[in-house]
C-alpha cells in the first residue's frame, strides 16, 4: 500500500501539471464498492470545477476545488503560481472576465478525496493515451489531459464533499512531518502497545506504514516489539527525528517502488533502493552482516536487526 512519501510524491505530482486546470467531464466505472460517495453524485460535483490545488492529509489525496462557475481564460500576460512554466492560462469567473486568481484560489468549494489501497494509481495522462486495464476514473480536462484512476485490486476509495454541507476532510493522526517532539511524545509514552503497532495506527500517526515504521525503527536502534511506555522521552525524540529523515528522504527519491506503485507520470521510485531491513529477511544486516529477522508483527510482516536493534 503507498504509504506517505508515495502519497506525497503522486499529489505534487498532480498539483504541478493541473493547478489552475478544470474537469469537464467525469466518467466512472461500475465497481460500486470504490465509490464512497455515490458515482453519479461524485460525476455531477466534479464536473465544471477548477482544481485550485492537490495535497496529501494523511495516506489521502484531496483535491481542493472552486465553484463550477470557475473557467479557463487565455492570458499570455499571467501564469498561475506552482504551474507548468508552459502553462499561460488564467481563471476567470463566468461574466467576470478581470477577476484576479488570488481573490479565490484558496477558497475551496468542494474536495475530491482519493485514497489508492493497495495498488490505486493516480496519473495525468493525453487524453488520447491508450486506457488501462482497472481505471475506474477518467476525468477530462479543459488542457486537453486526464486525470485517471486504475486500481486493479479494488481496495482504493473515492469521496466527493461539497464544502457546504459537510467539513472538509482531515486526519484522524498527526502528521509525522509535522508533529512536534511534545505532541510525538504525548502520542506514544504511556501506551500499552508494541511501538510498530503503535506507528502503523492511523488514529495515532497519519501516513506511516510498513516501509517506513521498519525502516525509522532500524535507523534509531529500537525493536519493533518493544511497548511504546518503555520507551524514554530521549528514545522517542530519536525516533521522531529518524522518522522524518527517512520520509523526507523517500520523498525526494519519488517514493518506493515494490509493488504496483508510480508517480503521477507513470514513473517509478528509488527509495527501495535504500531500504535497510524491509523485506530483507535472512539477508545480512548492512552496519553488522547479522541476517535481517522477519516476524508478523500486528498482523503485517516486519524486519529488523537482532543485533542493531534493542
Amino acid at each position: 500500500m503507498p504509504e506517505l512519501p508515495e502519497v506525497e510524491t503522486i499529489a505534487r505530482g498532480v498539483e504541478l501539471r493541473l493547478r489552475g486546470d478544470r474537469i469537464l467531464e467525469a466518467r466512472f466505472g461500475s465497481y460500486p464498492k470504490l465509490f464512497k460517495t455515490p458515482s453519479a453524485r461524485q460525476a455531477k460535483g466534479l464536473e465544471g470545477r477548477a482544481i485550485l490545488a492537490v495535497h496529501r492529509t494523511g495516506k489521502h489525496i484531496v483535491c481542493e476545488l472552486g465553484a463550477a462557475g470557475w473557467i479557463l481564460q487565455s492570458h499570455p500576460g499571467r501564469k498561475l503560481r506552482n504551474a507548468d512554466p508552459s502553462t499561460t492560462l488564467r481563471m476567470a469567473r463566468v461574466g467576470h472576465p478581470g477577476a484576479d486568481l488570488e481573490e479565490w484560489e484558496d477558497s475551496s468549494s468542494a474536495q475530491w478525496i482519493v485514497h489508492l489501497g493497495m495498488t490505486g494509481r493516480l496519473l495525468v495522462t493525453p487524453a488520447e493515451a491508450p486506457v488501462a486495464p482497472h481505471t475506474h476514473v477518467r476525468l477530462s480536462l479543459a488542457s486537453g489531459r486526464e486525470l485517471r484512476f486504475v486500481d486493479p485490486r479494488r481496495f482504493g476509495r473515492l469521496d466527493f464533499r461539497d464544502l457546504s454541507l459537510s467539513a472538509a476532510f482531515s486526519a484522524a493522526g498527526a502528521d509525522p512531518l509535522t508533529v512536534t517532539a511534545d505532541e510525538f511524545a504525548q502520542i506514544f509514552r504511556s501506551r500499552r502497545l508494541t511501538i510498530k503497532a503503535a506507528l502503523l495506527n492511523q488514529k495515532l500517526l497519519s501516513g506511516v506504514g510498513n516501509i517506513y515504521a521498519d525502516e525509522s525503527l532500524f535507523r534509531v536502534g529500537i525493536r519493533p516489539r518493544r511497548l511504546c511506555a518503555r520507551l524514554t522521552r530521549a528514545e522517542l525524540e530519536s525516533l521522531r527525528l529518524a522518522l522524518l529523515v527517512v520520509l523526507e528522504h523517500a520523498i525526494q527519491l519519488g517514493g518506493s517502488s515494490v509493488s504496483d506503485y508510480v508517480d503521477a507520470g507513470g514513473e517509478r521510485g528509488f527509495f527501495q533502493l535504500e531500504h535497510c531491513v524491509y523485506q530483507r529477511g535472512g539477508q545480512p544486516c548492512l552496519r553488522c552482516q547479522t541476517p535481517i529477522r522477519r516476524i508478523v508483527l500486528a498482523g503485517r510482516g516486519t524486519h529488523y536487526c537482532p543485533k542493531c536493534q534493542r
